[in-house]
């Protein structure tokens, strides 16, 4: 089940990256603000894999965006 927020990207942590038995990996995490009623709310998100990064890596803090996310806990 995919959802989606648009919001404003407030902060882009550092890209983290290392090997695994699977191969290279890389993620970003980056903080949305988006309207929340009568308030702005905050979310962290993480680009996960080099295509998600990249396409990351093309927006700047402060840019709106439209997010589509899965939410789903291990």
């Amino acid at each position: 089940m995919a959802l989606e927020l648009e919001g404003t990207i407030r902060r882009k942590l550092d890209v983290q990256s290392g090997m695994s038995a699977r191969g290279n990996w890389a993620k970003q995490e980056f903080v949305l603000e988006f309207p929340d009623g009568n308030f702005t709310s905050q979310a962290c998100f993480t680009a996960w894999v080099q295509d998600k990064v990249a396409e990351l890596a093309k927006y700047r803090e402060g840019d709106s965006v439209k997010v589509s996310f899965n939410p789903k806990s291990r």
